[in-house]
């Protein structure tokens, strides 16, 4: 096998992903790893393990691109909002500049055939390389042996024999090769991206009906504590405890209206889509209503970024009764 071989891998921190790079680096081939951010899936995984087992990673925010992607996928979603195929095929193209730019001589994952029946079939992969465009340049060692031979097998720039022929939904096949590798401390499988969650998939639907044009920060309000359906132009995001304020108020910045009560504590709300005078109010209310003045005849509220000047409403919280028909 050739010596100095470089191969560039899509890291997630996962089980799978972790044993592909230790695999391909028993070979004496030099591995480097990518993660990518979205509002969807973050690197927090993928920065631990990658220095647990010593692995250069760089990390990629792809917020903006993958949300385009998103809201119209070519292959179609999974049992949520999910767009496995067209997310996978996304990864390898950005990743194939990444390997043009410095200089890799392949591209690798950890996937396994048959482990996702939607994503990760035959067919699928398939679709993934034809999508990505760069087919030829991908290599996923676990299956390897179950798939056809690849151009930088047929190269030796990997052996071929000493890669992986798991497939299907069991993990035996992985434990194994983990006790082999001396892998002693991965994630627990499963979970991982907010596209595959009931109710976050629920919210997102709503938001892509209602406001088409929304961007990564309208997401990432979305993702933190109570959401609320306004109209068919605005939604309102509460916080259900510090941090969710914390975070609703990093994302709104400068540039999204901000709530809260005047004169009671209570939640933080931000406002996403074009909110009416008529959102304002109501969007009040129910930042009454969950606050402490929540029992009081009227409260206060206060909204910040929401033309030159901070306004006031003086308005009746909403029943609680009321407000949680309104939650998303």
């Amino acid at each position: 096998m050739s010596t100095n071989v470089k191969a560039l891998g899509i890291f997630s921190g996962g089980l799978d992903s972790i044993l592909a790079a230790l695999l391909l680096r028993a070979q004496g081939i030099d591995v480097y790893c990518v993660t990518f951010v979205t509002p969807f899936f973050d690197a927090e995984k993928a920065i631990e393990m990658a220095a647990y087992y010593n692995l250069p990673l760089q990390i990629q925010d792809i917020s903006v691109p993958h949300l385009a992607m998103l809201k119209n996928p070519r292959y179609g979603y999974g049992r949520n909002m999910n767009p496995c195929i067209d997310c996978h095929a996304q990864m390898f193209t950005m990743a194939a500049h990444i390997m043009e730019q410095e200089g890799y001589d392949f591209l690798f994952s950890g996937e396994v055939i048959g482990q996702r029946p939607k994503s990760q079939n035959r067919d699928a992969l398939q679709s993934v390389n034809k999508a990505s465009g760069c087919g030829d340049k991908i290599l996923r060692p676990l299956s390897a042996k179950c798939l056809p031979i690849t151009r930088m097998e047929e190269e030796g720039l990997v052996d071929r024999e000493r890669l992986e022929d798991i497939q299907g939904r069991s993990r035996k096949g992985q434990a194994t090769l983990a006790e082999h590798l001396g892998v002693d401390k991965y994630p627990t499988s499963g979970g991982g991206c907010l596209l595959t969650e009931n109710s976050f998939s629920a919210r997102l639907r709503y938001l892509f009906k209602d406001q088409p044009e929304c961007t990564p920060r309208d997401v990432e309000v979305l993702k933190h504590g109570r959401a609320f359906r306004l109209s068919t132009t605005a939604m309102l995001s509460l916080g259900r405890k510090k941090s969710d304020n914390e975070r609703l108020i990093g994302f709104a910045g400068a540039e999204l209206p901000t709530m809260r009560n005047e004169n009671f504590s209570g939640p933080t709300g931000v406002l996403c889509g074009t909110p009416t005078q008529e959102d304002l109010a109501l969007a009040a209310a129910l930042i009454a209503a969950y606050g402490k003045g929540k029992d009081e005849d009227s409260v206060m509220v206060r909204i910040e970024n929401c033309g030159a000047q901070t306004q006031f409403l003086q308005v009746i919280p909403l029943s609680r009764e009321q407000a949680v028909t309104m939650q998303l």
